[in-house]
Formats: structure tokens, C-alpha cells, sequence
């Protein structure tokens, strides 16, 4: 254990079980250099210090970056890898050639500062700090400022069921410009499995048994999202309109490894043996888009309509169809299933739940529905009754008063198990204790 200068700085030279640690103190005064110094060594018997050897702390942000998500890709799928490569960019345009050990608390807090003036929501910047947080931890830098970084509060409601106007509005919007087909299709066979978008993507031929008329869903999002899911008419057609499409494209004969939803579908070169990235696009295009009140043009919003015979001032019409995200017509589609009087256990089995909490969650009973079953309880014999007269109960009067007359408690005690002799010498037995 030593403590140096380095110009005017102090700096301590000490080693722990077998690893040695150098490192500055980050002051001029000698006094504070020996008290920060037994704090370093608390912290490095406590596995909480990173050794002077240790060369990830040493590292640009970015090429840290580089290597925690090379060792993370062959741990998680495909789609998280992707999710969490397009969560580090900002992380890596904020941090960028910084050193990993230079990080401080201070720096966070700024970053969490900036992407929330840009309108970006919590639950996305608490992922974003997860993955910095993996990369310090990995130097051993996290202890350091996790009791100063605070994780935002997320929204838990999150979640929305259309009336029946809108999805009716939605499929009809839907319908109106060939780029928005492929939505359509996605959309419908939502709103009639509960499917996810990424089970939609991740879809087979193979999976689709046309003689049953089901599909099975074999990658999910969680375990419990492998199922059987039967087809009604609206999804059963569905699927018929998009083995027409496919055989369009790829010829009569259509292999069972090939994705029902194929990359690139809409360009010069599809290819069915890898799945489509998305419809985010044409997702949000057909849900913002409005119609011009004087000549019912559907088009994006704007301050003037774009007919050039129109032109009205569109300017505060706005879709009620905005902010509707995709994931919500799964939503919608239990929210639709628990109104139609299912059981939960029939509805975790379509939609892939594994417990009634998520299917709370899920579930938008609307109130309508709710409505309708008050209005069950006042209509049984309250519509028939007379002004005046009194009808009798269900027999629950006097269920809890007790009895004015002693009744002996006869109990019968069966024995499982064994002949019936032996049975029989029991029952006897316990008759006789009274």
C-alpha cells in the first residue's frame, strides 16, 4: 500500500487478494488522498473496485459497446439482438469515445435529461440505461453510481380496445390503398388469433394445417405463447387471400419452410425464406390518415387538402384511429373474448397467457358490456313485481341464525381403501362414539 504523486495529484498503489490496484485519488490534499484511499480498499475487498489489469474500464464507450453486444448476440435471438443494437445507438452517439471508467453519475442523469426533452418515453430510456448499465457493470463501474441513477416509472395501463366503429373504420381505411394490403392482412388475422406481430413474421406454411383449419404458433414470446389457435371464416380467409398472393409471386407449388409474411414483398425481388421486417410504415400511415370533410379524400394530415380542386383547411382534423398501435389489436381481440362470456381458461389458451394478472392486463371490458350485466341483475323479477309487494328470497333468510332445537350431528366417516368388511367394522365404530 503506497500513495504517490503524479504531478500535484495523489495516487495509491495497493493490492487485495492477489490483484493490484493503481489508481487516482483525484486530489491534491494529502489528508483527504489517505482517507479516499482505505475507501478504495474497502470497496476492492468488497469485489465492488475494478483491478488495475482490467482493461474493459479503460475502453472508448463505443468499442466497449462493440464487445458487450458481440458477446451478447450469442446468448439471445435474432429479435433481441436487433432491439437492443437499435436501443445503443443513442446511447453510443451520447457516450461515444468517452473512457467506460469516466462515466459518472452526472453524465447519466444528463443523458436521461436529454432523451426525455425529446418526448422519447420512459420505458424506452429505462432499456436504453440497461444496456449502459450491463457495460459498466461489466467494468465493475455500476456500484458506483446506481444509487444515484434513478429508473423513470413506466406506465402499466398501457393498452387500448377500439369500439366497434373504429375497427370497422380501421379495416375500411385499411382496405383503400394496395401499400396498405399487407397490414390489412395482418391486422385481420390479429384481431380474429390475438397473434402477436412477431408471430405473424415468424409464420410458416407449415404451420398452417389446411384441413383442420389451424395454426400453430411454435416461436413465441414466451413459453406460453406456443399453441394450437382453430381459424373462424375472417381468419380462415385471410390466410386463403395470402397463399393467392404467394402463389402470384412464387409460382402453384409453395414450400413449407416459406413465411406466410415474406421479406420484401412488395419489391421487384421477394424472398419467402426470410420473414418481412415489418409494416411500420404503412401501419402509421393508415392510422393517421384523414378524410377531407367537403370531397371524402382519404389522405395524411395536413393544413389544406391535397385535391387540387379542394383545398379546405384540414388542419385540425385528426384520426381517431391515432396513437392505435398495432400490439393493440391484440388487446382488442381478448378485450372481445372476455365480453363474449369465455372462460380465462379458454382465453389463455387462444391468446398464449400464462397467468391472470396478464390477462387482466390485456383485458379492456368495456362499459357497455359491463352495462349490459348490471342491467341482468335489475331486470331478474324487478320488471314483474308489483308496487307494494314483497317477494320471497332465495332461501339465505335465516341460512346463518342458529337452530332453536338441538339436532345431533350425525358424521359418516369413509374409509378409502380395504374390503368391505373392514369398512363396514369402521363405520360401526364411528356410529357408536355417539
Amino acid at each position: 500500500m503506497a500513495l504517490f504523486k503524479r504531478g500535484k495529484t495523489w495516487w495509491t498503489d495497493f493490492s487485495v487478494n492477489g490483484m493490484r490496484f493503481r489508481l487516482s485519488l483525484e486530489t491534491t490534499d494529502w489528508r483527504e488522498a489517505q482517507s479516499l484511499e482505505r475507501q478504495k480498499i474497502t470497496q476492492a475487498n468488497a469485489g465492488k473496485l475494478a483491478p488495475s489489469n482490467q482493461q474493459f474500464a479503460r475502453l472508448a464507450f463505443s468499442e466497449a459497446l462493440d464487445r458487450y453486444l458481440a458477446d451478447r448476440s450469442v446468448r439471445v435471438t435474432p429479435g433481441s439482438k436487433r432491439s437492443e443494437s437499435d436501443h445503443a445507438k443513442p446511447v453510443r452517439a451520447f457516450f461515444g469515445l468517452t473512457q467506460v471508467s469516466r462515466i459518472s453519475s452526472d453524465d447519466i442523469i444528463s443523458y436521461i435529461r436529454q432523451r426525455s426533452e425529446k418526448k422519447i418515453s420512459n420505458t424506452t430510456i429505462n432499456m436504453e440505461i440497461g444496456i449502459l448499465r450491463r457495460v459498466l457493470t461489466r467494468a465493475r463501474i455500476w456500484n458506483f453510481v446506481a444509487n444515484d441513477v434513478p429508473r423513470l416509472p413506466e406506465r402499466r395501463d398501457i393498452g387500448r380496445a377500439m369500439s366497434y366503429e373504429q375497427k370497422a373504420h380501421l379495416l375500411r381505411v385499411a382496405g383503400a390503398k394496395p401499400g396498405w394490403e399487407t397490414a390489412r392482412l395482418a391486422a385481420l388475422l390479429t384481431l380474429n388469433t390475438t397473434m402477436r406481430g412477431c408471430e405473424l413474421k415468424g409464420l410458416h406454411w407449415g404451420d398452417v394445417d389446411f384441413i383442420e383449419r389451424t395454426i400453430t404458433v411454435r416461436r413465441s414470446k414466451t413459453d406460453a405463447g406456443e399453441r394450437v389457435i382453430p381459424l373462424n371464416d375472417d381468419s380462415w380467409n385471410t390466410i386463403l387471400a395470402l397463399r393467392a398472393r404467394a402463389r402470384k409471386l412464387f409460382g402453384e407449388k409453395l414450400d413449407c419452410s416459406w413465411h406466410v409474411f415474406p421479406r420484401a414483398e412488395g419489391c421487384s425481388k421477394p424472398d419467402p425464406k426470410r420473414p418481412m421486417s415489418g409494416w411500420r410504415t404503412a401501419w402509421r400511415s393508415l392510422t393517421r390518415a384523414v378524410e377531407c370533410p367537403e370531397c371524402g379524400q382519404l389522405q395524411q394530415p395536413a393544413e389544406t387538402c391535397g385535391k387540387f380542386n379542394c383545398q379546405t383547411d384540414i388542419r385540425s382534423l385528426k384520426s381517431s384511429l391515432h396513437g392505435l398501435r398495432f400490439h393493440d389489436l391484440r388487446h382488442h381481440a381478448i378485450t372481445e373474448l372476455a365480453e363474449s362470456m369465455a372462460s380465462e381458461r379458454t382465453i389463455m389458451a387462444i391468446a398464449g397467457h400464462v397467468s391472470p394478472k396478464m390477462l387482466d392486463h390485456y383485458s379492456h371490458v368495456r362499459v357497455q358490456a359491463k352495462r349490459q350485466a348490471l342491467d341482468a341483475l335489475s331486470a331478474r323479477g324487478a320488471s314483474t313485481a308489483k308496487v307494494g309487494e314483497v317477494k320471497e328470497g332465495y332461501g339465505t333468510k335465516r341460512v346463518t341464525n342458529p337452530q332453536s332445537k338441538w339436532v345431533p350431528f350425525v358424521q359418516v366417516l369413509e374409509k378409502n381403501g380395504g374390503d368391505d368388511e373392514t369398512r363396514t367394522r369402521d363405520l360401526c365404530r364411528d356410529r357408536a362414539a355417539f
